[in-house]
């Protein structure tokens, strides 16, 4: 089989105006995020992405094997390709260095080998997921759905507890993690 036609690849909507949840898995499913050094990683990589490419931060939970995101451009022409590129490959590189410094045995866990070429991967293949939020129903209605899902897999008792999630955020409660940006009061009344 060709191999371009082989790999799964997310499809991207790059509308004026639209929100995106975006959801994106580690690679065979490794718990990176269960340390705090490597969210406080993503989060300096995703801050960086958002204040360079102009993207608001509105909502975020860093699961120990996914991240779910919110993010809004602030610019008509964007692409969320070249958001997500700019958030994970400084991340990967900063791992996987660590990784060859500090704990090379790990590597041959993110390791695949494509003919004479050897790759090491911090990210499932494909992309992820971007769906295209339209309206502030829908919005509330996946801000709730990204919240819970510590509560759902049971690590935490309500959605506040989850130290890597902006949920105290909306509850007004300032936890010493990443601040998410003010959701754009028009979303709200969509």
């Amino acid at each position: 089989m060709d191999r371009k036609k082989s790999q799964i690849h997310r499809k991207s909507y790059n509308e004026v105006g639209h929100v995106h949840e975006l959801t994106f898995s580690c690679y065979n499913n490794i718990k990176f995020f269960k340390s705090d050094v490597y969210c406080q990683w993503f989060a300096d990589s995703l801050s960086n992405a958002c204040g360079s490419l102009k993207f608001s931060l509105w909502v975020y939970v860093f699961m120990p094997d996914h991240i779910h995101l919110i993010v809004h451009p602030e610019q008509s022409i964007y692409s969320i390709s070249d958001f997500l590129k700019q958030v994970k490959q400084p991340f990967s590189r900063k791992v996987l260095s660590y990784l060859r410094s500090n704990s090379p045995e790990w590597l041959s866990r993110l390791k695949q080998i494509r003919g004479k070429t050897t790759e090491y991967h911090i990210w499932q293949r494909g992309g992820g997921y971007d769906r295209n939020v339209l309206d502030g129903e829908t919005l509330l209605k996946m801000i709730d759905y990204i919240h819970l899902n510590p509560v759902r897999k049971e690590f935490v008792e309500r959605v506040t507890d989850w130290k890597w999630s902006s949920a105290g955020w909306f509850e007004g409660i300032e936890p010493k993690t990443l601040r998410p940006d003010v959701i754009s009061k028009n979303w709200m009344t969509m």
